[in-house]
């Protein structure tokens, strides 16, 4: 025995240590073992690599899969809003007459369908239909509307009850869409079936060769590391392809790492089912490797960072500490990377998906350097960022207004920084302003307005609301901007109806939705015929946040096409003993009829009083009166001033532009005279009798005509839903950013309305399409 190693030398001079961990390839003769026989014939060792590309092979498919899905709904968009806007512009050439003969019949032969043609056959309308067709493959529409009927419906979420003994505290564990449930468990079974289907499992002795179970799943592992990483990226591949931010690919990238810890885990087992110190094999091991301590070390060294990687992602520990979760993540994945490349030794295939894996990551970080607005030397804000003002708004919202260079699209996020508040931390915002030429910023021409709003609750928010109120308006803050990130797949222009949800503080990632869309309806440039807005918030002073964009879209949107319903949820009628009434309950219908009528005849008397007094005000004068009716009318009146002291301090040079935030200085005890009064109709301090008549005598009357009006409670929106389904088009867009409750039931419904489309329904429905934003971006 002691002569082994040097027999082994002599054998196999050729060979060295750099291919042998795995397998010593010992020469078959006629007197070699019938298991030696078997490991050099049954999937043997230097084929293996084939199992990293099965990996390999079953996410391209699913990469194609996804980038065929969205290019198809890419072009079919952008063809309906070609075809629209060359159909607006031959009806605008046919809408008036060429000379004066055709005046006689310019409302029938001119008019836009040309009913009753002067000559020629009167048109048909099939044609249109057949057009509408051919931009959609009903079968393909069909076909997503089934899957989408599944995928749609939120998983059921498990609350645990408070222990108070154990220590233990409400929680709700919520799972992730069925989509990715899908994907996961797919994944999940297909590493699982390519490790234990194929045999051997084993060899008959540790002296043939490593398990193939566990060179399987290795294999396995080391290919899923580029994918891994190439969704955690902010800047990545994946995503522009497939137009999904990396924000929800996240996901994906968490739950890949479960699986590698998975088949990490089937790797390192087997090795200690069948160790290398049993059956001869210790001896062949060190004949090779020579001064380690510990046989399987560059094996622990890889599988340790990769489950404190897990274990620490895991949800409750990531809310727990998330700011130390930001700082150690990266850095330990480094130090994992390393170790695969210290384990793997570069046999097989290994470290070519190692490279690969390192080469996605440097050029994803070398892309993000475009992402930065301090990085690039032809912008005022090379390598010290932008200023900053921050306001205070109602509910102690903080307000964020950023001039700045970089372009941005709807509903896209930004992670900001701020070094005078704090250096290390680093947050996402979404973007509550549009980036246009009909919003200029008094910065500069080239700059616009990049506004961020949200409700601090703890850490850095709570941090930047402390400094607004320690500095005031006057002080102006760095910003060092990462961004921007996500936005919408789909063009909300594309879609007939257009429905959006909002809850709270979710109004930000549709404010700059809505104003892009009716930007466009404007100048048809949009396909939309009716948008519906709902938005659920406890306190109407919340609705000053976003008062002038409201005013914009009511007055600028086409006639009848915008219709906003405000739902005050925290508002509560107080009885004369300070205790509040009980809300409306379903089960007693006959008494909320009683309390309807009793709101429209209150809301009646209201109208009445405000007209007497109207007339009263004007003395008989018809053009006073028509004035202080229309100040009185159910209007939003433009947002105040900003509450800024002074003009900020000087930041950095600026040829021929002031060198601060054109702010106008306001004084905050004064109203601007030329706004309109009407603000809602919510007084700012109401008293206790005003808080017990505020349902009735303070809310504007519903006006069913303009479509905008405001309601206490809470929103039906399975009710709600099923009624303005009813005037949906062929191509319906539902948004929803707010609590997971209100997720929850806008999903239930929209995946039920799955049926009419793949069911063939009536209005010949072609898409219902959701989109759902993350209520903490």
């Amino acid at each position: 025995m002691p002569q082994l190693p040097r027999l082994l030398e002599r054998s196999l001079p050729a060979q060295t240590p750099h291919t042998l961990v795995e397998r010593v390839l010992i020469p078959v003769t006629s007197s070699s073992p019938q298991g030696l026989q078997a490991a050099l014939t049954q999937d043997p060792w230097s084929k293996s690599g084939k199992y990293a590309l099965g990996w390999v092979y079953f996410s391209i498919i699913l990469l194609v899969f996804t980038i065929a899905i969205h290019l198809y709904h890419w072009m079919s968009d952008r063809i309906r809003r070609a075809t629209y806007k060359e159909e607006v512009a031959k009806s605008s050439a046919t809408s008036s007459p060429d000379d004066d003969f055709e005046m006689a019949n310019m409302p029938t032969n001119n008019s836009t369908h040309m009913f009753f043609p002067r000559h020629g056959s009167i048109p048909q309308q099939q044609q249109q239909e057949e057009e509408e067709t051919f931009l959609s493959f009903t079968p393909l529409n069909r076909l997503i509307a089934l899957l989408r009927y599944f995928f749609y419906r939120p998983l059921p979420v498990w609350r645990i009850r408070p222990v108070r003994y154990l220590r233990i505290r409400k929680r709700e564990i919520s799972f992730p869409s069925p989509g990715v449930v899908f994907l996961v468990t797919a994944a999940f079974i297909f590493v699982t079936l390519y490790c234990f289907v194929p045999q051997p499992l084993y060899y008959a002795s540790i002296q043939f060769g490593s398990p193939p179970l566990a060179i399987r799943a290795g294999m396995l592992a080391v290919a899923m590391m580029p994918w891994i990483v190439a969704l955690s990226m902010k800047a990545n591949l994946v995503t522009l392809l497939t137009g999904i931010g990396h924000e929800r690919l996240n996901v994906l990238h968490r739950w890949g790492g479960y699986i590698c810890l998975f088949l990490s885990l089937i790797h390192t087992i087997p090795f200690y089912v069948t160790p290398v110190w049993d059956q001869g094999g210790l001896v062949l091991f060190k004949s090779f490797f020579r001064g380690q301590s510990y046989i399987y070390a560059t094996g622990i060294a890889a599988l340790v960072p990769l489950i404190f990687l897990c274990v620490h992602s895991l949800p409750i520990l990531r809310a727990w500490m998330y700011e130390l979760f930001v700082a150690l993540h990266v850095p330990v994945s480094i130090v994992f990377l390393g170790m695969l490349f210290w384990h793997c030794g570069n046999y097989l295939t290994s470290w070519n998906y190692l490279w690969a894996t390192a080469a996605i990551w440097l050029t994803s970080y070398l892309v993000r350097l475009c992402f930065l607005n301090w990085t690039n030397p032809w912008r005022m804000s090379w390598l010290i960022g932008e200023e900053a003002a921050l306001t205070i708004l109602p509910e102690n919202a903080v307000k964020v207004t950023i001039p700045s260079q970089v372009k941005w699209r709807p509903g896209q996020y930004v992670y900001l920084r701020m070094p005078g508040i704090s250096v290390f931390e680093n947050h996402p915002f979404t973007l509550a302003s549009l980036c246009s030429e009909d919003f200029p910023s008094e910065y500069g021409e080239q700059y616009r307005d990049m506004v961020l709003v949200f409700r601090p609750f703890g850490g850095f928010t709570r941090k930047v609301l402390n400094a607004a109120i320690d500095n005031g308006p006057n002080h102006t803050y760095r910003a060092f901007i990462d961004g921007p990130y996500g936005g919408m797949q789909r063009e909300l222009a594309s879609f007939d109806t257009v429905v959006l949800f909002a809850g709270g503080s979710g109004i930000t990632a549709i404010v700059s939705h809505l104003l892009d869309l009716i930007k466009k309806m404007r100048d048809s440039k949009a396909v939309t015929k009716q948008v519906h807005v709902v938005w659920a918030l406890k306190r109407p002073e919340t609705m000053e946040w976003f008062k002038e964009e409201l005013r914009i879209c009511r007055e600028y949107a086409p006639p009848e096409t915008v219709h906003c319903q405000f739902y005050i949820t925290g508002a509560k009628r107080v009885g004369p003993n300070g205790f509040p009434f009980p809300p409306p309950s379903p089960s007693r219908p006959v008494s909320d009829l009683v309390h309807g009528k009793i709101d429209k005849a209150f809301h009646g008397i209201a109208s009445k009083r405000n007209s007497a007094l109207i007339r009263d005000e004007a003395g008989g004068d018809p053009e006073k009166e028509r004035e202080l009716r229309r100040e009185n009318e159910d209007g939003i009146s433009a947002l105040p001033a900003p509450t800024f002291l002074p003009p900020p301090k000087k930041a950095h040079t600026r040829h021929n532009k002031p060198d601060k935030l054109t702010i106008p200085a306001v004084n905050t005890n004064l109203h601007n005279a030329n706004n309109k009064s009407f603000d809602f109709g919510f007084p700012s301090t109401p008293t206790m009798l005003q808080k017990n008549l505020m349902r009735f005598a303070f809310l504007p009357t519903a006006n069913k005509k303009t479509g905008w009006h405001t309601e206490y409670g809470r929103p039906d929106i399975p009710f709600m839903l099923k009624g303005l389904e009813r005037e949906f088009g062929k191509r319906t867009c539902v948004f929803v950013c707010g609590p997971p409750s209100m997720r929850v039931d806008v999903q239930r419904c929209v995946a039920s309305m799955q049926q009419k489309v793949w069911g063939g329904g009536e209005n010949g429905r072609q898409e219902v399409y959701l989109h759902t934003e993350n209520y903490a971006i």
